[in-house]
């Protein structure tokens, strides 16, 4: 059943279960730095359901989990909008720990943003297809997926609780995506295609959209250790910074 995060019209509650009705409720006015980081947080919550749904789109052809998945998209857009709009004012009544919170809320939206935009890639593809991909390809591309909604779970709980393991597990796990993801290169691009047969081609945008969005989660990670360490992971090896 497809999923959607907290309802936009209360930034506060937890998420207690899942519910497939869009999330349409305007967001209430945004007032403070505390304000911000919620609906970051809640940003997160939004991607991870859109990667959860690709499960049922990819396996059932859902119409709902597509539609839930767009309406996702939607929702990480107007959020990047409304802290890009609101985060000039904010920053400048707040310390210099409290604007190191509010930069990485900025840097943050920005790539679950894109995380949305490359989740919705995978779900115009699988909605167009008029034929059955393989089950092999269909399941190398939901365990992606399902890594990518992991590592946004993590993301959601470290951000919360200032948590360094989580950002430590998320760089573990990309190499999982990028493993799966180098995996059906090979397969594909070793096989005899049929002339007109575009299953391979449409298989390997998929997976190059959901390792891409693997990428930016663990864009996530940095932004995360940054903020609880205090120096950033930008340009030290991934294999160094992942242990």
């Amino acid at each position: 059943m497809p999923r959607k995060a907290l309802r936009s019209r209360n930034l506060e509650a937890e998420e207690t279960e899942p519910s497939p009705t869009p999330a349409r409720a305007t967001e209430p006015r945004l007032r403070g730095p505390d304000d911000l980081t919620r609906l970051a947080l809640k940003a997160c919550l939004i991607a991870r359901d859109a990667a959860f749904n690709v499960r049922d789109l990819l396996t059932h052809s859902s119409q709902m989990a597509f539609l839930a998945i767009k309406d996702c998209e939607k929702e990480l857009d107007q959020i990047e909008r409304q802290i890009d709009e609101r985060m000039p004012a904010a920053i400048t009544r707040v310390n210099e720990a409290r604007a190191r919170q509010l930069l990485s809320t900025l840097k943050s939206t920005t790539d679950l943003e894109r995380i949305g935009d490359l989740v919705m890639s995978v779900a115009m593809r699988a909605q167009s297809r008029t034929t059955k991909m393989p089950a092999s390809d269909v399941r190398q591309l939901v365990e992606m997926s399902s890594v990518l909604r992991d590592m946004l779970d993590l993301i959601h709980k470290g951000f919360s609780t200032l948590d360094l393991e989580c950002a430590r597990q998320v760089l573990q796990m990309d190499k999982d995506i990028d493993r799966t993801c180098h995996a059906l290169f090979q397969k594909h691009l070793a096989e005899t295609v049929v002339q007109g047969d575009t299953t391979g081609f449409e298989v390997l945008l998929m997976a190059q959209a959901l390792e891409r969005a693997g990428d930016h989660t663990t864009n996530l990670a940095e932004d995360l250790y940054n903020l609880i360490e205090g120096r950033s992971l930008r340009h030290v090896p991934k294999k160094k910074a992942a242990n």
